[in-house]
């Protein structure tokens, strides 16, 4: 059933726990709906298609002879780049991780500015499904492509923003961290549903009388409806909230970024909220270094074939879904905060196992594979739930714009480290291990982290548990 009340200032909670419980269902739908585009689209998918369409383009016609190092990939007004075709996947991202910094201030600036965010995320997300739809046909050439991804990732990051900015509306504090894990948990389980359809349908495309990229793209186009009809979905029982910078009226993005330059050094008075995202930058780079940097590390150090790779990121995706719940579980009897700094130690135990598995045995593997599951979630579901308590209501998007700012712009700081381990030692071993760094800091400063003076500071209600 649609909300049919209009926009309601303060931004508060409904007081109603039956509209609260109606609201949230609805929200945790949209964690459903977008996580197929980052698990089966950017994860499993898009790469190595791209890679193909890219050798392909310089003249190779296999991916054998794709790995000749003299290939360059003739980029049109960009030729200085001198790009080899396995290269563009990597460019791309990066290309999508840029924009996105660039844009996601304007966009929480914005957001924040508009007593409609219904209708922000509703655009943002039939955006973002629309390019991954395009992706069916981009079949002649990368160029096409390249755009629709980018295009795709940035609408994505951009309606992620305006989804966490209803997590403080749509629960009161003490509800906080058990919404969020549900809707982080529900991500994965949605993702992991239809990556497995993917799987099977990619395997068997010969049986089925497709070729390997006919497959690829019949999965980007289920990818995009179902993100686009979830969303849909999402929307109707969420309601629009607004605060004092949204019953100023509406503004522009000059307007927004000033707004925006105000927030961050405002954000002087709030050292708790700053330090939180200071200590999520570091554990959270280690982590996604680590999702990012595994398939590397497990097909050059350890000789793993891909279908171990494959088995490995379903037994991840389904482990998540029910290590989100189990983490959120054990946050509501010892706090978050000491649910979240014993996760980053099991975290720095997974990665520190990783120097001593032996090449060859995918069950080890598998079974370092389960371990991430179990954390995997619950620590990022959870530092969201804590954030969202350091944000003062009616900045609730610009404050996620940040948050979405230091996980994109976090990643640049484990490639890079990884990058030059990787130089040194010629081998992936040295270079996850080293990611520990990143976990221990990121704990030591979340450790400093005073909640409770935090969540008072901004104004906002101190739940039981902390």
């Amino acid at each position: 059933m649609e909300s049919s009340a209009g926009p309601a200032a303060g931004g508060a909670p409904s007081a109603d726990p039956a509209e609260r419980r109606r609201e949230q269902r609805g929200w945790y739908v949209y964690d459903w709906a977008n996580s197929v585009f980052m698990t089966s689209v950017v994860t499993v998918l898009i790469g190595p298609y791209l890679s193909g369409l890219a050798c392909a383009s310089a003249g190779a016609p296999d991916a054998a002879s794709c790995l000749d190092p003299s290939l360059v990939l003739d980029v049109p007004g960009l030729g200085f780049l001198n790009l080899h075709p396995n290269s563009l996947y990597p460019a791309l991202t990066t290309a999508a991780i840029l924009l996105q910094i660039i844009g996601l201030p304007v966009v929480g600036a914005m957001a924040d500015h508009s007593r409609h965010k219904k209708r922000w995320l509703l655009a943002f997300a039939l955006g973002g499904s629309l390019c991954t739809a395009g992706l069916y046909l981009a079949s002649d050439g990368y160029l096409a492509a390249s755009v629709l991804f980018v295009l795709a990732n940035l609408l994505y990051g951009f309606s992620i923003v305006v989804y966490n900015a209803f997590l403080p509306e749509i629960s009161t504090a003490d509800e906080r961290d058990r919404v969020s894990v549900t809707g982080w948990g529900l991500g994965y389980l949605g993702g992991a549903l239809l990556l497995a359809a993917h799987l099977v349908l990619v395997t068997s495309a010969d049986s089925l009388g497709l070729t390997t990229g006919e497959a690829v793209r019949i999965a980007f186009a289920s990818c995009a409806v179902w993100w686009a009809g979830f969303t849909v979905l999402a929307v109707r029982p969420l309601r629009d909230r607004y605060g004092a910078l949204a019953a100023r009226g509406r503004s522009g993005p000059g307007a927004a970024m000033r707004q925006f330059g105000r927030t961050v050094k405002d954000m002087r008075h709030h050292p708790d909220s700053l330090m939180f995202l200071l200590a999520f930058i570091f554990f959270n780079d280690g982590i996604q270094a680590t999702i990012r940097y595994a398939a590397p590390f497990a097909t050059q150090d350890l000789g793993l074939e891909q279908g171990a790779l494959i088995t490995t990121i379903l037994v991840i995706q389904f482990v998540a879904f029910a290590g989100a719940f189990a983490t959120g579980a054990v946050a509501r009897r010892l706090g978050t905060k000491r649910t979240v700094l014993a996760s980053i130690a099991v975290w720095i135990g997974l990665v520190g196992t990783a120097w001593f598995l032996p090449a060859g045995n995918v069950g080890m593997f598998i079974a370092l594979g389960v371990g991430i599951g179990l954390v995997l979630g619950g620590t990022q579901s959870l530092a969201r739930s804590m954030f969202s308590l350091l944000i003062p209501r009616g900045r609730e998007a610009e404050y996620f714009s940040l948050f979405q700012i230091s996980d994109k712009g976090s990643t640049f700081l484990g490639s890079l480290t990884v990058t030059v381990v990787v130089s040194l030692t010629g081998g992936y071993r040295m270079a996850v291990v080293s990611l520990i760094a990143f976990f221990v800091l990121g704990g030591v400063l979340l450790w400093r982290v005073r909640m409770r003076r935090g969540i008072l500071a901004v104004g906002n209600e101190v739940p039981e548990r902390l």
